[in-house]
């Protein structure tokens, strides 16, 4: 916030414009003066939110500022960025080269409405947030009950180690959206050949229809379980409704029942203390795990990780960073704004972060719940979620049954927009389609098209005689397969200075970025052996 006795003057669209000396005109009001009777619920929860944000200052800096700054970015430009208001870094319209030689005009900005120069932690989590959740759709749930049943606790480990892999190229894959102002097709269209984008954004699409039709046959089973019926119809209904909202709901409207939907996920924290588990022993497999070189413990391992590292959530994530830069007034992709990059940067890796996490936790109660119930009682060899479910009812009672069943349905709501918009985003950029769910239908058909053809054809596939147990291994197979260059590439993409600008990865990033990149390679391998073995 500027020191009072100082106001904003107008610039050219693209510039940050100045300070003048002087206090505001008449009828206008100051801009740092600062509401009384602020309560102590609303000065608590801003010093939650500072904290969170690493803002505590130091000297001129705060500490956000101290580390961006570590980072490679000039002290002058933090220093700015920092003494302006929300409003001020929402004003630039044009490139950054027009900055250096923009002359200043003479005229007083609109009155600034007073807002904290930080966001709220709701208005943070968006894509990052949705993400994460989405992962945990079906066809996960189906592989971590499968994990829980089979080696009791002895793989929740997995979930530990995958986290800050997971978290970190999920973050790269946000920067390169937010900063290139194009999702991750749109960027291997533009600096690619022809041959790797097409592959690769053949080879997911296929994955995601696959893991469509799984994850609608699971909830169509689930529901069945819950208030009987038939099944395919409930398929059919699931994917009908999941193409109307994404199609006709507005997009801000859209991305708050998304946001809704993730409270789904904690009916699987409430399963784990309702049937009572032992923490003691989950403690003790966590931290000191039993290690096996066995093929099945392997092969469990690769499920794992390819569950929680997969192409479509690269995908999505940064067309949605894309797609609410155009959403929000004033923002722009970062190397037309580089100014807006502090804020943004912060936003992403709390949004991230804070994502990932939920998903990974949310996993962890699935293992330890069917570990504590399943496996305990001798189950050891589930299929599908929905099996899973129908077990729990005879082990640990109705209400585990119903909540558990009723998880899939809500956590099947959200992914399977994720599937069905990531696969379209991707081919849309591609061929260069006008893309986005911000957009009425009337203005992009064609990317609409692929939503509800894909959607579609999930939803098919449960009525051909394909075994969803072996279409679901085949999905991971393909996402394994097509993870591997597309965490290469975007690793090569982000370090390169003529696409990312200044804001190529830092350091410690970029070292998670190839540890996870060599992690899913290892995974892969070790399927191909696995599976031939």
């Amino acid at each position: 916030m500027p020191a009072s006795g100082l106001h904003w003057i107008d610039a050219p669209h693209g510039t940050r414009p100045p300070l003048a000396p002087g206090g505001p005109r008449s009828g206008e009001s100051d801009i740092s003066s600062v509401n009384g009777g602020v309560d102590d619920v609303r000065r608590a929860v801003s010093f939650i939110l500072s904290a969170v944000e690493g803002a505590v200052v130091v000297g001129t800096l705060s500490a956000l500022g101290a580390t961006l700054v570590n980072e490679g970015l000039p002290k002058e430009s933090v220093i700015h960025y920092e003494a302006a208001t929300p409003e001020t870094l929402s004003r630039a319209d044009t490139p950054a080269p027009a900055i250096r030689n923009a002359p200043l005009m003479d005229t007083l900005t609109h009155d600034p409405v007073k807002q904290p120069t930080r966001p709220k932690l709701l208005q943070v989590m968006g894509p990052g947030l949705i993400t994460g959740a989405s992962d945990d759709d079906p066809s996960g749930i189906a592989t971590y009950s499968q994990v829980g049943a089979q080696f009791g606790y002895g793989l929740a480990w997995t979930l530990l180690f995958s986290y800050p892999l997971m978290a970190a190229i999920q973050e790269i894959s946000a920067r390169i959206g937010r900063v290139t102002g194009s999702g991750i097709a749109g960027n291997l269209r533009e600096h690619y050949p022809r041959w790797l984008s097409t592959s690769v954004v053949g080879l997911l699409l296929v994955a995601n229809i696959i893991n469509l039709g799984a994850d609608l046959g699971a909830m169509g089973a689930a529901l069945k379980l819950l208030i009987a019926g038939p099944a395919l119809l409930y398929v059919c209904g699931f994917g009908l409704l999941s193409v109307v909202l994404e199609v006709f709901t507005r997009y801000a409207r859209y991305v708050s029942i998304l946001k809704w939907l993730c409270l789904s996920l904690f009916s699987y924290v409430i399963c784990a203390f309702v049937v009572k588990v032992p923490w003691d022993q989950v403690g003790r497999a966590v931290l000191l795990p039993a290690l096996s070189i066995k093929p099945d413990y392997l092969v469990a391992i690769v499920a794992v990780m390819g569950t929680t590292i997969s192409p479509y959530l690269f995908f999505w994530q940064a067309e949605q960073e894309v797609e609410d830069e155009k959403e929000r007034p004033g923002a722009h992709p970062l190397t037309h704004a580089p100014w807006e990059a502090p804020a943004e940067f912060a936003r992403i890796r709390i949004d991230t972060y804070l994502g990932m996490a939920l998903s990974n936790v949310i996993a962890f109660f699935i293992v330890v719940t069917t570990a504590t119930t399943l496996h305990a009682h001798g189950l050891t060899d589930i299929q599908t979620s929905a099996q899973a479910a129908e077990a729990l009812r005879a082990i640990a009672g109705p209400f585990t049954f119903f909540v558990f069943a009723a998880g899939i349905i809500g956590t099947g709501l959200l992914t399977l927009p994720v599937l069905a918009g990531s696969g379209a985003y991707a081919v849309g950029e591609l061929f260069l389609w006008r893309v986005g769910l911000a957009r009425a239908p009337s203005q992009a058909k064609a990317f609409y098209g692929v939503i509800a053809a894909a959607t579609a054809i999930g939803a098919g596939l449960n009525f051909t005689p394909i075994d969803p147990v072996k279409a679901l291994y085949w999905s991971a197979v393909l996402n394994g397969v097509v993870a591997v260059p597309v965490m290469i590439v975007m690793m090569h993409l982000s370090m390169r200075t003529h696409i990312m600008s200044g804001f190529t990865l830092p350091p410690t990033l970029r070292t998670f970025g190839w540890i996870a990149t060599g992690v899913m390679a290892a995974t892969v391998v070790a399927m191909g052996v696995t599976w031939f073995a």
